[in-house]
């Protein structure tokens, strides 16, 4: 019998009926989209590195009262960067003044300034453990040995995401389970943490079979992926699955906001960039007025996480106004080719075209990868 594209070894570990991954999504998931793919047999994701340990727990049991199906939760290592603490009024101030006068001319009050109060990766990592969550993913770096240790003898499976072979190279020493291999395209952060994330810009096509060849453990593309012509060439490079953000987000289960919603389903989204400038860390969102105002030379930056606090003050009454030029908007370079209003109906319609396109191609990666392993 010959092996089908849609079961692997990753799926038989995850326990899904696809190797399809909804991107965790950051500030932007939500427990119903979470539900709905992992219900449809895919695997959802929740990106919940901006909550407290008990909102964490509380997002858990949502997620578990709309589904008992596998799902993930996504944690961020690294919380901060370097000098976040050393941050003062001073350099708050500094930041503010380029949004300062967007935030009056949207009615909005000036913002002061008020320390951090900080999350710790410990803290949070530990609900997942306690809760025995089916699958934790994380960027940004490496959990500590012991936490490792800790979800394997839970049966917690652990993904972790590679911008550069390298990065993946310390993920399969670490021992975890999967590892995600992210491509520039995508939207949203740049995970890196062995360089710095302007020096580990690799394409998703380029990056997947680089990956595939220097690790064991299973390989999930990500980046750009937006329908089944993606899926496919993904797994011919030697993916196990796909990982698959932007295209979620249009959505009307997602966690994004109507504003958001409405400029990727208008097809809006075609024009990408990366900055810093919308929370401190390197990520691709649409290119508009604000990113462009932000990422111009000279343009002070408070460090991650504070530009991200920062940003919020003219992030919400803009998005009240209707300005869509004064926002953070996500997306990856494939926004253009997103569909998906429906998760349910998306998937459906994506499975079918994978299946009748996906031919003999997979079928020799699976059975190849499978030989190899009987070696």
């Amino acid at each position: 019998m010959q092996p089908r594209w849609n079961k692997n070894r990753l799926t038989a570990k995850l326990g899904i009926d696809y190797p399809i991954i909804q991107g965790p999504l950051g500030g932007l998931s939500s427990q119903r989209l979470t539900a709905a793919v992992s219900n449809f047999g895919g695997l959802g994701s929740f990106g919940a590195h901006g909550l407290t340990p008990e909102t964490i727990k509380d997002v858990i049991a949502q997620i578990r009262s709309f589904t008992s199906k596998p799902f993930a939760m996504n944690l961020w290592v690294s919380m901060e960067d370097e000098g976040a603490r050393r941050s003062d009024e001073n350099a708050f101030n500094r930041s503010l003044e380029p949004l300062a006068a967007h935030i009056a001319a949207l009615g909005a009050p000036r913002p002061a300034y008020e320390p951090y109060p900080w999350i710790r990766f410990e803290d949070q990592a530990r609900v997942l453990l306690d809760e025995r969550v089916p699958v934790f993913s994380f960027i940004y770096g490496i959990p500590p040995r012991e936490i490792l240790d800790e979800c394997r003898a839970k049966r917690i499976v652990t993904i972790g995401t590679a911008t550069t072979p390298e990065e993946s190279a310390a993920l399969q020493d670490a021992g975890v389970d999967a590892i995600v291999a992210s491509g520039f395209e995508a939207g949203g952060h740049r995970g890196s943490f062995l360089r710095a994330a302007e020096d580990s810009l690799t394409g998703t096509f380029s990056l997947v079979p680089q990956i595939s060849d220097t690790v064991d453990v299973p390989v999930i593309a990500a980046g750009g992926i937006a329908d089944a012509r993606g899926v496919v060439a993904a797994m011919v490079l030697g993916a196990e699955a796909v990982q698959m953000g932007t295209v979620f987000l249009a959505c009307e289960e997602s966690g994004a906001s109507p504003l958001h919603r409405k400029v990727l389903q208008g097809k809006k989204g075609g024009h990408t960039a990366l900055t810093k400038g919308f929370t401190g860390r390197l990520a691709r969102g649409i290119h508009n007025r604000l990113l462009d105002e932000l990422n111009q030379a000279g343009t002070p930056t408070l460090p991650y996480p504070l530009q991200r606090r920062l940003v919020r003050n003219l992030a919400i009454p803009a998005e009240a106004a209707g300005r869509s030029d004064l926002l953070p908007l996500w997306a990856g370079q494939s926004a253009n080719l997103s569909t998906c209003t429906d998760v349910l109906a998306f998937l459906t319609s994506l499975v079918a075209e994978v299946s009748e396109i996906a031919g003999p191609a997979i079928q020799r990666r699976a059975a190849g990868r499978k030989n190899q392993s009987l070696k």
